[in-house]
């Protein structure tokens, strides 16, 4: 039921102001982005805020703020306030401090531009860089094809503007301006992208605590007395186990927090840290805005149960229909919020088709085909490509390939459970080795496949089509099972070749040189 007031050309005219500041925002960047390093890492100096938020608004996506908080907030109610707890606990600040300035010393040791050369030179092994470039290129666009159906349902709600037409406008915005600012580009409508997402959140939880159907600290008491409070059931209608609420919140919760730490789209932001001190600056500002952005998704999407006592048939619509139903909203409330929400995409949209071109313009491209290819070549062939994933992305989003959660889940499941393991080992144990990277990905890509048809058989599918829906429908299990898969086998497939080798006489343990001067220079630059 439509309630909200005043007039659509306020949310109209909010929205033609946000386009016009990203449109500027590629013109002013230009300079940054004309040498290959600059289009991909912005010359690796980024600073502790920019680089705090270009991570933060990669993390959260309309897939949070539609999908999850929608979906999660009417099975686990206020339970699912604790994903997005653990999300900033977990998946900023313990990442920031474990992760961040070992990659980036890293990364500047050998010069290295993406996850895929990282684990070449890490791994001595040409041919895992190509192995790693198609994982990520095929499993990212399942990723941005879910951050484009979340956008998609809300610019229908908001604007009455149909699906189609917004998934094309949106890909045509992120393309031109990625093609011409590059990363410098991505990372400064980043910083102006969290800004509104942090006040886009705040006006969302007033409005929402402000509903007649949750009328603030009452809101709070009947969820907790009708049995959706911090504390999920562990009882499932289905009988199994892992259908239960305490199951859901467990499994999303790791897979969310622990899944960010592998996907490349934020590993590549360590990559354009300026010093140590932006690492430091930047482990606490990601984990405050993390805090605020994703605790405050999933405590607003916590009250859903409040406005629909049975899950709905498409949960997609949750959100969008609640701030619709919502007395208190006006056409220029909703403006700000469906620019938090568009913030939110466009900000992860352009992350993923910067690491999604640059493993094949760079890994692939010049790694096999051309390996001649001037840095200009190069660079002019990474902007077409930005262009290409987004459309690619928004064509498979228009044929609403699928849900939104399952989409994001497969993703960051299938991505974490491969580069986990040799990516944390990589960093800290020397002898991990080419033979424990290749071990873990090819397990997470076997194992993913084969538990997609088991859950598909236990939870009652028959026909090759069911198998696969409904095993789909249990992606982020997968997931969690194929980190920890990963974190098991990559230590022992590595001891296992480093024993196999020694009997041939060869050694596994070999990192590749750095770059000539390359790391006595960062070290005189900290």
């Amino acid at each position: 039921m439509l309630a909200v007031t005043g007039k659509l050309w306020s949310a109209y005219l909010i929205l033609v102001l946000y386009i016009v500041a990203m449109a500027a925002v590629g013109v002013v960047t230009y300079k940054k982005s004309k040498s290959l390093d600059g289009f991909l890492l912005g010359e690796r100096g980024m600073g502790g805020w920019m680089s705090a938020f270009a991570y933060g608004t990669t993390y959260f996506s309309a897939v949070v703020f539609i999908g999850y908080a929608g979906t999660y907030g009417m099975s686990l109610g206020l339970g699912a306030v604790w994903i997005g707890i653990a999300n900033a606990v977990l998946g900023s600040l313990l990442a920031w401090l474990v992760l961040a300035k070992r990659t980036r010393n890293l990364s500047h040791r050998y010069n290295v531009s993406t996850m895929a050369e990282l684990f070449e030179k890490r791994y001595n092994s040409r041919h895992i860089k190509l192995y790693v470039a198609i994982v990520i290129f095929i499993f990212l666009i399942p990723y941005s094809t879910s951050v484009y159906q979340g956008i998609g349902y809300l610019s229908e709600a908001v604007f009455g503007l149909d699906f189609v037409w917004c998934v094309v406008i949106m890909a045509v915005l992120v393309g031109i301006y990625l093609f011409v600012g590059g990363y410098f580009a991505n990372a400064v409508s980043n910083f102006i992208q969290g800004i509104i997402m942090l006040i886009g959140v705040v006006v969302m939880i007033i409005l929402m605590l402000k509903a007649p159907e949750v009328n603030g600290i009452e809101g709070l008491k009947k969820l907790i007395d009708s049995g959706y409070g911090f504390f999920p059931s562990g009882v499932a209608d289905s009988g199994f186990w892992f259908d239960t609420p305490a199951a859901q919140l467990t499994f999303n919760l790791l897979l969310t927090s622990f899944g960010i730490w592998a996907v490349p789209q934020s590993v590549q932001k360590f990559f354009a840290i300026r010093n140590d001190r932006a690492v430091l600056q930047g482990s606490v500002i990601s984990t405050f805005f993390a805090l605020i952005v994703g605790g405050g998704a999933y405590f607003n999407g916590s009250f859903a149960r409040l406005f629909y006592p049975e899950m709905p048939a498409d949960s997609s619509n949750i959100i969008p229909n609640i701030l619709l139903s919502n007395e208190m909203m006006s056409y220029a409330v909703l403006g700000l919020i469906f620019v938090l929400v568009l913030s939110a995409s466009m900000s992860t949209l352009s992350s993923l088709a910067l690491v999604s071109s640059s493993s094949v313009c760079v890994d692939i491209y010049r790694g096999y085909i051309n390996k001649g290819a001037t840095d200009k070549q190069v660079n002019i062939l990474a902007r077409t490509l930005c262009f290409v994933f987004v459309v690619i992305s928004a064509v498979f989003a228009i044929f609403e390939v699928d849900a939104i959660v399952t989409l994001m889940s497969l993703s960051w499941g299938t991505l974490a459970g491969c580069f986990l393991g040799p990516y944390i080992y990589g960093l800290y144990w020397k002898r991990t080795n080419k033979a424990g990277a290749y071990a873990s990905i090819t397990a997470t890509l076997v194992t993913t496949l084969v538990l997609i048809f088991v859950f598909g058989k236990v939870t009652g599918g028959e026909t090759f089509g069911e198998l696969l829906s409904f095993g789909l429908k249990k992606a982020a299990i997968i997931g969690v099972f194929c980190m920890a898969e990963s974190m098991i086998v990559t230590p022992v497939a590595s001891l296992i070749g480093e024993a196999i080798a020694k009997k041939k006489g060869k050694t596994l343990n070999v990192e590749a040189e750095p770059a000539p001067g390359k790391a006595d220079a960062e070290e005189a630059a900290d």
